[in-house]
């Protein structure tokens, strides 16, 4: 039952490839050699043009994995599990070690966008952000990852966040280990999480409006 309501949400968010590929986002000149994975939309009713640093202050404030459902949350603990086990996560693993940050190709007006503090509990390490994008890394032992949020015009006239993922594969165990997340992914993480975010820009609409 679960997994029939999470696939129709999964078929609903999820974008061709082109609504990533289409927009004229600086990350395209920068990641070249990363592969794009997929597409999601997460729908910011009433949003407009300039609206994309209050879609992420209302990501921000959303609590990240801590308020994720239960699903979600077993996901990470085991996928996190597994990593201590195999070693996944050890620091030779990650940015500056085995993998080179994508910061340090930066183009010089992109380098001073934001500063280097990670969001307090989340993995990812800011690389950029712009009125429109906002890029954050993970390497591992397993992929080296970029997550690109992206503000662009939706379907409906109005606004709409759009996350893309694009990863480069640590060699066969990071293909591997991509094919066996895949289901997980889109059945239950990205929908989940889109979710959680098309509520928090819900829930900050309401509060403005009851402040008005």
């Amino acid at each position: 039952m679960y997994a029939t309501v999470y696939l129709a949400e999964a078929v609903a968010m999820r974008l061709p490839d082109s609504a990533h590929t289409d927009r004229p986002w600086r990350i395209h000149e920068i990641a070249r050699d990363f592969e794009l994975e997929d597409v999601w939309s997460v729908r910011a009713p009433g949003a407009g043009p300039d609206d994309f640093p209050a879609m992420l202050e209302a990501i921000r404030s959303s609590g990240g994995l801590a308020r994720q459902a239960p699903p979600v949350k077993l996901l990470f603990a085991v996928r996190w599990g597994l990593g201590a086990l195999l070693g996944w996560d050890r620091p030779r693993t990650g940015l500056g070690s085995r993998v080179r940050p994508l910061r340090d190709r930066l183009p010089s007006d992109l380098r001073d966008t934001l500063d280097d503090a990670a969001p307090v509990g989340s993995p990812f390490t800011p690389v950029y952000r712009l009125p429109d994008e906002d890029v954050r890394e993970i390497a591992n032992g397993t992929v080296h990852g970029l997550m690109h949020l992206g503000w662009a015009p939706a379907a409906d006239g109005g606004y709409e966040l759009r996350m893309a993922v694009l990863v480069r594969p640590n060699g066969l165990v990071g293909r591997l280990y991509m094919a066996v997340i895949t289901p997980f992914r889109y059945l239950i993480v990205y929908p989940m999480l889109t979710r959680q975010w098309e509520r928090a820009w819900r829930e900050r609409g309401a509060r403005a409006a009851a402040g008005s």
